[in-house]
């Protein structure tokens, strides 16, 4: 049985920083375990090739949810990625850090040493900012950070409008206080996406003290009473064990993380009981506090100017497109999973934003499923980014191998009802009543103005509502029953255990979530070496 220092579970967002920062460290031998394989799909790294990864099962890997009876019962797909670099390989590379309120409530939970000013270093570690060193960003680390090679008149036109109602036009929204609108950054270099695997896994997988194992699907960590020991791996069919010495650490994403724990017996006996399965350790909290953001989509005609709708179904167009992004590296093919970014408050009582907007030079009846629409419309997707809404992860049967079940309980409170259904209203004021777009004739097709209620709005939206790919809090760090681990991460009750990706997040950030799990990995890295030498 081959023994390492350290065995990572996932090389996703967190699993990729952690393989290359402790085996930056001669004497540890690292073993870092992939249920995906390797990343070598093309479209993995054109940026918009989340186009062609997200339900694929070659990158992902094809999760449903339970029907959401707060959603008209609907069961949507749930991408997460299943290769070298997790979902930030499938991603929609938006850089988005979340506001320095989401931090300071971490600490104010007891979690020493994640308020804002503790993490900042970590974000700044981690990047490669285009624009250049400054008190809020970085330059020479593994993620490269780049404004986008694509600007539309469409998005200009939004940005104005925005600032008409009162949004502050910004071009930086990583400095802990992101209220207003603008274009994203995204995690490119030179056009091509900037993933945790290119980033941090690529420059440094021949080192001697590294092993790197794909197509290895983790059955069950193996445990000596409460002492992590080892983990159990299918490879080819064939069952492997391999021993820890230091720590085992589990970075399987806000799914896969819980899933793993329940299969070992750690969890609530209540879900795990009936699959056969020996309870290890009593941790109610595994696969509680799932958290996500829901995205609502309308749709809005425009006349008078263009958007990329028409271009895109175009034989020609498509080919201009390509021409562009191959001789230049740039156009619609370099573009993010949308263009334009604004944050704002549902309403003037609220402290700090709690609305974000992804603005879409496109328009779809249904996301990554259907061809775009054949007249000019723009998509002004608004989401509650503090939602007070909790789902649950949990297993369906003893063989991780059969997917787990994801109830998300989207839209559940009264409270994220109402800030969604004024969110829908704040996009129609910026669309509909603003000078700036009065000349382009904007027409609200989806889901359209029959629909002036607050519940009746929000009923019509939800059918076409999905997720933006942000689950976290499954694992949560903290100090109450339900906590997880502690703010170092390690599993309560257990040894040599430690969890390291977003679902120790107590509470969703403020925004796109892959910023802050790159982060939490950063710090957690900086911890595990720190406690092998006490």
């Amino acid at each position: 049985m081959e023994e390492f220092d350290y065995i990572i579970i996932g090389a996703g967002s967190a699993g990729c920083v952690l393989a290359n920062r402790l085996s930056s460290i001669d004497s540890n031998k690292v073993l870092l375990l992939e249920a995906g394989g390797k990343d070598t799909y093309p479209w993995i790294h054109i940026p918009v090739g989340y186009y062609k990864t997200m339900h694929n099962p070659k990158t992902d890997w094809c999760f449903k949810t339970e029907p959401d009876e707060t959603m008209n019962n609907r069961s949507i797909n749930y991408p997460r990625g299943k290769t070298l670099g997790g979902s930030s390989s499938i991603n929609g590379l938006l850089y988005i850090r979340g506001q320095e309120q989401d931090y300071n409530t971490w600490r104010q939970l007891g979690n020493v040493g994640w308020s804002w000013k503790d993490v900042l270093p970590y974000f700044l570690k981690s990047e490669n900012q285009e624009r250049g060193k400054s008190k809020f960003h970085g330059v020479g680390g593994p993620i490269s950070v780049e404004d986008q090679r694509i600007q539309l008149d469409i998005l200009d036109v939004f940005v104005n409008a925005a600032v008409e109602v009162g949004i502050p036009k910004v071009n930086d929204f990583n400095t802990g206080d992101n209220f207003g609108c603008g274009y994203f950054q995204v995690t490119e270099k030179n056009g091509l996406r900037c993933s945790a695997s290119v980033g941090y896994l690529k420059p440094i997988k021949n080192r001697n003290n590294l092993k790197i194992i794909t197509k290895a699907h983790v059955k069950n960590i193996d445990f000596d009473k409460k002492k992590a020991v080892g983990v159990s791996y299918w490879l080819d069919n064939q069952l492997i064990k391999t021993k820890a010495k230091k720590e085992i650490i589990l970075s399987a994403g806000s799914i896969g993380s819980p899933h793993i724990l329940q299969a070992s017996g750690i969890g609530d006996p209540h879900r795990i009981k009936n699959h056969g399965i020996e309870i290890l350790h009593n941790s109610p909290g595994v696969g509680k506090n799932l958290q996500d953001h829901i995205m609502m989509r309308p749709v809005y005609k425009v006349k008078n100017i263009k958007t990329l709708n028409k271009k895109i179904n175009s034989f020609f167009g498509k080919m201009q497109i390509g021409m562009e992004y191959i001789f230049f590296r740039k156009g619609p093919m370099t573009m993010g999973a949308s263009q334009l970014c604004g944050f704002a408050k549902s309403d003037p009582s609220k402290e700090t934003p709690n609305l974000q907007f992804h603005v879409q030079p496109i328009s779809t009846d249904k996301l990554g499923g259907s061809n775009l629409h054949n007249f000019d419309a723009f998509t002004p997707t608004v989401s509650n980014i503090r939602p007070t809404s909790r789902g649950e992860v949990y297993i369906a049967s003893a063989d991780t191998r059969d997917d787990p079940k994801i109830k998300m309980n989207y839209l559940s409170t009264p409270e994220d009802r109402k800030v969604t259904a004024d969110g829908l209203k704040l996009i129609r004021k910026i669309v509909l009543n603003t000078k700036t777009f009065a000349k382009y004739e904007p027409e609200e097709f989806r889901p359209g103005l029959n629909f002036q209620d607050d519940e009746d709005l929000v009923k019509a939206a939800s059918n076409y509502a999905q997720t933006i790919f942000h689950p976290v809090g499954t694992c949560k760090m903290g100090n109450d029953e339900n906590s997880v681990v502690n703010d170092r991460l390690v599993a309560y009750g257990l040894e040599n255990l430690r969890i390291v990706d977003a679902s120790i997040m107590p509470n969703i950030t403020s925004g796109n979530t892959n910023a802050p799990t790159i982060m939490i990995a950063e710090k957690a890295a900086d911890m595990i070496l720190e406690d092998s030498k006490s």
